[in-house]
């Protein structure tokens, strides 16, 4: 048995609507998670309500990672990161041992090996740009045909579910004939946890993948090879390291001098 966490990097509890999502995407990922994971969920406490910027992304990068190295400590075996942008995906891998996930980066890496040209279908004019950087990042931008925005902002996107599908299905087209993609996917997780893609994939009859289901099963590909992040590449903050810092927060109060 493996315990995996799904981390909201943003206060998604602090409302009655936001417990009921945060029950609502529990479900879902037990529902999709293999019979030998045992997978849960959380949020932060402070931040943004959604991330539809790169100040909001900054936002809650501090918390989030607070958070991880918390959850670690709690004997989780696996963080995802639940953002598609990935916020603080380098930080948090920085901060602790378990692998972390981000869904960005796992779909990406999923859509380049299922076809020749991936398209994201994401949710605001605001974040394209992002998602764009995002994808240089990993590696992965020659294979990107485009990022195409639905314009509905995320806080939204449950209020009409078949809108949100039209639109993406609209856009989805237009990336297919007019940027030569072959394979989509859902720039928001909030998409993933409507399962827009699966609907519109079907109408569209290319692969379009959700976020939600590509990053769980990812990181259990993850857990059952045994593997996490290597830490030559994320390496742990030296104050961490010589014990000058007991914990993450311990870095704020550290003398310049």
């Amino acid at each position: 048995m493996v315990k995996l966490i799904y981390l909201v990097s943003g206060p998604m509890g602090r409302t009655p609507e936001g417990q009921e999502e945060l029950q609502r995407r529990r479900a879902f990922l037990k529902r999709h998670a293999a019979a030998e994971t045992e997978v849960d969920i959380t949020d932060i406490d402070r931040g943004p309500g959604s991330i539809e910027s790169m100040f909001e992304e900054y936002l809650s990068i501090p918390a989030t990672a607070q958070r991880a190295y918390e959850l670690q400590q709690e004997g989780w075996d696996g963080i995802l990161l639940g953002c598609y942008g990935d916020p603080g995906l380098d930080a948090l891998r920085e901060l602790v041992d378990i692998p972390v996930v981000g869904a960005g980066e796992a779909t990406a890496l999923m859509a380049a090996s299922l076809g020749h040209r991936f398209s994201i279908i994401t949710v605001t004019q605001s974040v394209i740009a992002a998602q764009e950087k995002q994808m240089k990042a990993i590696g992965i931008d020659s294979k990107l045909a485009s990022v195409r925005a639905v314009d509905i902002p995320v806080l939204d996107l449950r209020r009409d579910r078949e809108l949100a599908i039209e639109a993406c299905v609209n856009e989805g087209r237009l990336a297919i004939e007019q940027d030569r993609a072959d394979t989509l996917i859902c720039g928001c997780m909030s998409m993933g946890f409507l399962e827009i893609a699966e609907q519109a994939g079907a109408e569209l009859g290319v692969p379009f993948l959700n976020p939600a289901r590509v990053q769980l099963k990812w990181l259990e590909a993850l857990l059952g090879a045994g593997l996490t992040h290597s830490r030559r590449a994320y390496m742990t903050p030296p104050k961490l390291a010589t014990g000058k810092a007991a914990t993450p927060d311990d870095l704020f109060h550290i003398s310049q001098n």
